[in-house]
């Protein structure tokens, strides 16, 4: 039976949700315009006033945000607030520019654990249940939001963070973990470790996984499921807009369902910046229409993906975003082809590999090479020469056909690809562009 943390605004009609939307956002441009100048002095440029905003259907008549301005008005420009009502403070990882700083009032963190609170129940937790929460603390989002979250819930929280897998093994075996919370890619290398140790699927206690943070495949998801014995879902968040929990999974699995009464979504042409139609692959763009502390307002996440109202089995009416395919900021182009790394996962995972890979890029003598080198299971690791290039050239083959250019393929021995405990490092890009 489906659960539900907030029923009434989960599972309230479309146009409830549009009421409260249109009745918030209206607020929040005014709060924008009166608190935020460099806001204020995009809204001028573009011949908007607050007067202008009567509901959500206005909503394309403003201007967007983007990680520049985020830079540019780094640390304090977007704060809305007084600094005295600031409670706490999340940033990003700042590892293509400036870090972004995100501030949180008391209200803002408790509207982000409610959001997460509603991602825990749809993955079937209950106060009877005892979450351990592997992603990162500190500065990291993860950590905080799902930790809060487990609490409104009622959950026993083990606020492990990550590192010390065998640690994390120890505890979900002694306490009885029964949700996990942490990126995929270190819930694949749990797993892979439980294996290890001679756990099988019916040796693990936890049942459920609620994994996000970093892109991952169909293919990865299923082999989490079957090493753990477990449902694994997935979740959406940015830093910007507050962390996880933007958008969760239901048991129907099918996408993630949108807090709507806290974020409105649109898909854009990341070219032309057109609103595209419902079902249309493009560009998200969310509106955090009841942040206090650090509103963004068409925020473009330069995240790839498509959003649904499709009636879901699981009773909520919240719009569906689909699984990212990628970032159009981290789309790879190679001679002249678009490439994301969840397609060449795909593939690897198809064949039998594991996730366990990094893509290596350079230029040579003015021509783009791609190199996938990928790990081989320990089944497949033997010194014959001539069974590994057979492998080589098939998984050559295959990313062919699904990329349109070929890949160098290089595989590895187990374990010779550096583990993570927080985001996986997949792409080295040494090209000098």
């Amino acid at each position: 039976m489906e659960q539900y943390f907030q029923p009434e605004i989960e599972c309230a009609p479309v146009e409830k949700i549009k009421e409260i939307q249109s009745e918030k956002l209206v607020k929040q441009v005014k709060h924008v315009w009166d608190n935020v100048p460099h806001y204020r002095k995009k809204m001028e440029e573009k011949g908007v006033t607050p007067d202008d905003i009567k509901s959500v259907d206005d909503l394309h008549k403003l201007p967007f945000l983007s990680k520049a301005d985020l830079r540019e008005t780094y640390p304090k420009g977007l704060l809305a607030v007084p600094q005295d009502q600031v409670v706490r403070i999340h940033s990003t990882s700042g590892t293509t520019g400036k870090r972004v700083i995100a501030y949180y009032t008391q209200h803002d963190i408790d509207l982000w654990e409610d959001c997460c609170a509603r991602a825990i129940m749809a993955a079937g937790g209950t106060k009877e249940d005892v979450c351990q929460i592997s992603y990162g603390f500190g500065l990291f989002t993860g950590g905080a939001g799902l930790n809060g979250g487990s609490h409104k819930v009622g959950c026993m929280t083990v606020p492990i963070s990550s590192g010390n897998t065998d640690r994390q093994i120890m505890f979900i075996n002694d306490l009885q973990a029964t949700i996990l919370c942490c990126t995929p890619s270190y819930a694949a290398y749990l797993g892979e470790r439980m294996q290890e140790m001679g756990y099988g699927p019916d040796d693990i206690p936890l049942k459920a996984g609620i994994f996000g943070a970093e892109a991952w495949s169909e293919e990865m998801r299923h082999s989490i499921e079957k090493t753990m014995g477990i449902k694994a879902f997935d979740i959406y968040g940015l830093t910007e807009l507050s962390g996880p929990g933007v958008a969760f999974e239901c048991s129907e699995q099918k996408g993630m369902h949108v807090n709507e009464d806290h974020f409105i979504v649109e898909i854009i042409d990341p070219e032309t910046e057109e609103v595209l139609p419902e079902g249309s692959q493009g560009e998200l763009v969310f509106t955090a229409v009841d942040k206090e502390a650090f509103p963004m307002i068409r925020y473009r996440t330069r995240d790839i993906c498509k959003v649904t109202r499709e009636k879901c089995s699981c009773g909520r009416t919240l719009i569906r975003m689909a699984k990212p395919m990628g970032r159009s900021d981290d789309m790879l182009i190679i001679r002249g082809v678009n490439v994301f790394p969840s397609e060449i996962e795909t593939v690897l995972l198809n064949n039998g590999y594991a996730a366990n890979y990094q893509i290596v890029v350079d230029r040579v003598n003015n021509t783009d090479t791609l190199d996938v080198q990928v790990e081989m299971t320990p089944e497949m690791f033997n010194d014959n020469l001539g069974e590994v290039e057979a492998r080589q050239n098939k998984l050559s083959a295959d990313l062919k056909s699904m990329l349109g250019i070929k890949a160098k393929v290089s595989l590895l021995a187990p374990k010779s690809i550096t583990r993570s405990e927080g985001k996986a490092v997949r792409v080295i890009d040494k090209r000098k562009i």
